[in-house]
């Protein structure tokens, strides 16, 4: 169900005064996160700064009316806050209560997966790519992702269906393979596969195609889902400079596209298999008035956040916890992360790739 707008109400400019001073005379320049609260109680915005004071302050200066920090404090009339420890806490804290309130102005981070797409491989006689929005864990089928934008991921998935001539057809259609002679009373016929005419499919409905040589390009598929192979995209490119060599200058142009879209698609997957398969560690982070923090990250998620450990039981105690976490292989199905916790992979990710100099400060600990 939709929830319903609000009514906007403006506060008064003493109320504004009001809310300036309370800043100025409570807020330190700390890292922390914020929150701007309509007089009806709702939570308006969410926002993180390493040193809230200023960034508070900063609202109150906005210069036109139309500014969305000025249309923000207009709806609010009280701003609190909390401190955090770091900066990275303070990411993390953001993100939560973003979660936990759904602040309408706040855009980013409300998403619960709604925004994101994944690549299924469909169990089946002869194996079909899907774009579908969320996994269903009870079956036999193979799920890569997430990916952001499903009409973006639609169109990667059909080049790369295209490319190695998978079938796009209903999962219930018929497969007759060339490696099942018995089937036959006539030779084979093309059942009105437009693909298969023109190229696209190898044609496991109309006995064009053995089992085994279909389950080879469903192998290319899988290889290049999950980073280890670059077929598609070099067969593509090789395409594209032998039209460009013969002068057919359109269809290169289109072979381009193609291959710009398989190309976003790699580059997506390879963020997520960076978060995915090498964010597993121990972080420390140096924190205000020496409140220095240790989080334990796994698959790209944070699992656990507690104090520096300053005594030798203290990192006994860390190390044996850290253990536990990293004893066992997590049950996830094969490429694919819970859709509740893909903002904070992405998040995770971003930040190391935005401060690569913090990885210095992991451990990797073995189980």
């Amino acid at each position: 169900m939709r929830r319903k707008k609000p009514a906007t109400s403006y506060v008064t400019d003493a109320e504004l005064k009001a809310m300036r001073d309370h800043v100025r005379g409570g807020a330190l320049d700390k890292p922390g996160v914020y929150r701007m609260i309509s007089p009806g109680g709702e939570v308006l915005y969410v926002g993180k700064s390493k040193r809230v004071r200023s960034r508070l302050l900063s609202y109150f200066r906005c210069a036109f009316p139309a500014e969305k920090g000025a249309r923000m404090l207009r709806e609010a009339n009280a701003i609190d806050w909390e401190y955090t420890p770091n900066e990275f806490a303070a990411l993390l804290q953001e993100l939560r209560l973003i979660k936990k309130f759904r602040p309408r102005f706040n855009v980013m981070m409300k998403s619960d997966g709604r925004h994101y797409a994944f690549i299924k491989l469909a169990d089946s006689a002869a194996p079909k790519l899907l774009v579908v929005r969320a996994p269903t864990l009870d079956d036999a089928s193979v799920y890569y992702g997430p990916f952001h934008g499903a009409q973006r991921l639609g169109e990667a998935v059909r080049e790369l269906s295209d490319v190695l001539g998978l079938r796009d057809c209903a999962l219930d259609h018929k497969m007759v393979f060339s490696d099942q002679p018995e089937l036959f009373e006539t030779p084979a016929v093309t059942p009105g596969c437009i693909r298969y005419e023109i190229g696209k499919c190898v044609g496991p409905c109309c006995g064009a195609s053995s089992v085994s040589g279909y389950m080879s390009r469903v192998g290319d598929a899988r290889a290049f889902l999950e980073g280890r192979h670059a077929g598609p995209i070099e067969s593509l490119r090789e395409s594209m400079i032998l039209a460009s060599e013969l002068m057919h200058f359109e269809r290169a142009a289109s072979l381009r596209d193609k291959l710009q879209r398989l190309e976003d698609l790699r580059e997506e997957f390879t963020r997520l298999r960076f978060a995915v398969e090498t964010l597993s560690f121990t972080y420390t982070v140096k924190g205000a008035e020496g409140d220095d923090r240790v989080y334990v990250i796994r698959r790209g998620l944070v699992r656990a956040e507690q104090q520096k450990p300053k005594s030798k039981k203290e990192k006994t105690a860390l190390h044996e916890m850290v253990r536990s976490m990293f004893s066992g292989e997590m049950p996830t199905t094969p490429g694919v992360v819970p859709t509740h916790a893909i903002d904070e992979l992405m998040l995770v990710s971003s930040w190391f790739r935005k401060h690569p100099k913090e990885l210095k400060r992991t451990k990797p600990l073995a189980a």
